[in-house]
């Protein structure tokens, strides 16, 4: 039998990859898991108008819809694979890619002011200040977690100061207007509802420390699949183009999904929501950075680690999206 060249093996080895059924041919995408979130509009748009689907089903390629409670949940999915793209606020990715979760950031689907801290309507609270010593619910690995610690800080204070009832959003709402706990770091649409339902009040606002909704991809999934991230962008642009521009039927999509009444929904996406972003850019990066350093300072980043590194190594700003 004659010797084979080394060379001349591995040639033989590259052509079988590329063989259909071959013993290394890498499988073909047959669904793309993403998630849809009450935080994330857009991604109600995109979910109730099929526009993934109508995009994939030349493919072959099925979508897989999976609701996320919070920055928390989507992570936890993406650190799984249980989910390939997943909605979060900037500062909690930023912290997840420091704890070790393999994402990358690659755009923004809206500029909220979608927490603040929130007490009931006959609270003595008036200030951060008054925090000392009240239970306060709240979200770890969010942004209205990150929102309490930054706003903690400014006031000279840290979570040690307060006792912490570690509740999703929801249940955080309902704590609150039960008496259980003192103070709530909420998020919309729970927040817009408790405002107008039961008088709660937002003690303490600061858009700025409101870090970008941004939409994550696992990083192996964009090294394996760009084209397809590109075209999931593509069509993400297109449903959040559509938001701005069909307002009444965002709101009843919305209420729909949510079983929330108009005003509610009025309060979360006309007066606390901006959709007119898409890139990562300059202003998404200075936020996500400055509420890292913020973490920092208060000691939920370990002092060692190199926050604008790790911002670089997150974000992934070379998918190409539609020109506006």
């Amino acid at each position: 039998m004659p010797m084979i060249s080394r060379r001349a093996l591995a040639g033989l080895i590259a052509i079988w990859t590329l063989i259909p059924g071959g013993a290394y041919a890498a499988e073909p995408l047959k669904e793309i898991h993403i998630d849809w979130a009450t935080y994330n509009p857009v991604s109600m748009i995109l979910k109730q108008k099929g526009l993934l689907e109508k995009e994939f089903a030349k493919d072959g390629i099925s979508i897989v819809w999976v609701q996320s409670a919070g920055s928390n949940k989507a992570l936890e999915f993406l650190n799984a694979g249980s989910i390939d793209f997943g909605s979060t606020a900037g500062s909690a990715a930023l912290v997840a890619r420091i704890n070790g979760n393999p994402i990358k950031s690659i755009y923004v689907y809206s500029r909220p002011e979608w927490t603040a801290l929130v007490t009931t309507k006959d609270s003595t609270i008036k200030t951060v200040a008054d925090l000392r010593g009240k239970r306060v619910a709240v979200t770890r690995g969010t942004d209205p977690h990150i929102f309490l610690v930054r706003a903690l800080l400014g006031a000279g204070m840290s979570e040690k100061d307060i006792t912490p009832v570690l509740l999703q959003h929801p249940d955080g709402k309902t704590a609150l207007i039960r008496g259980d706990v003192d103070a709530w770091a909420g998020l919309d649409p729970m927040m817009a509802q408790a405002e107008i339902e039961d008088g709660a009040r937002l003690f303490f606002r600061d858009p700025a420390a409101n870090t970008w909704g941004i939409l994550n991809v696992r990083e192996q999934f964009l090294k394996d699949n760009p084209d397809v991230v590109r075209r999931v962008l593509a069509t993400y642009e297109e449903a959040r183009k559509y938001s701005l521009a069909n307002y009444d039927d965002l709101k009843k999509t919305f209420m729909t999904i949510t079983k929330l009444p108009g005003n509610v929904v009025d309060k979360q996406l006309k007066e606390r929501t901006e959709l007119t972003h898409n890139r990562i850019g300059a202003p998404q990066r200075e936020s996500i950075l400055a509420a890292g350093l913020a973490l920092q300072q208060a000691g939920v980043i370990d002092a060692k680690v190199d926050v604008k590194a790790a911002l670089d190594s997150l974000i992934d700003d070379q998918v190409p999206l539609p020109t506006n």
